[in-house]
């Protein structure tokens, strides 16, 4: 009797834990919604592998572009294209205090989802970010794996319209 009663608490305890997902989108950050553009330096183009991001914020969606340059040829020059490839991603993301957390998957140029036999990352996207708010048509974010900190300029500003899902 007592397993019985301990099975069926922990059962609906995790029925009360359990919530649905809501049936619009959020509204995202106000400063972020729009697409930026990363400025690059003469410090990123000296190393022998850098990234060019271009980023678009959509209420509480993101849609990014990832341009990668390196000196060095890693793999076979059909994916890597004499030391430039780009990569895609989208998601979600979720902002809690000076963290941006970006969490999505990997895509094709369209964004439709990409799938395991095509050239670099597929799956899974999961980065997060320090937030450097600048100004408003500029602002500079630190991964949590690179040194060097990503600085973006406003190129269009857009307005988030909540739709659903």
């Amino acid at each position: 009797m007592r397993k019985a009663s301990a099975f069926l608490l922990l059962a609906f305890s995790f029925l009360a834990s359990c919530s649905s997902n809501p049936n619009t989108q959020g509204p995202g950050a106000d400063y972020l919604q729009g697409e930026w553009q990363q400025r690059v330096d003469a410090v990123q183009e000296q190393l022998i592998t850098h990234s060019v991001y271009h980023m678009r914020f959509s209420c509480d969606s993101f849609f990014i572009q990832q341009q990668t340059i390196s000196k060095v040829n890693y793999g076979a020059d059909t994916c890597m294209s004499k030391g430039r490839w780009t990569e895609y991603m989208r998601g979600v993301y979720e902002q809690k205090q000076d963290t941006l957390h970006l969490k999505g998957v990997f895509c094709n140029a369209d964004f439709s989802l990409k799938l395991e036999n095509g050239c670099f990352r597929y799956g899974v996207y999961q980065e997060y970010f320090k937030i450097v708010h600048k100004a408003d048509s500029a602002i500079e974010f630190t991964g949590t794996n690179d040194v060097v900190p990503i600085q973006l300029q406003l190129v269009k500003r857009t307005t988030c319209h909540v739709k659903p899902l």
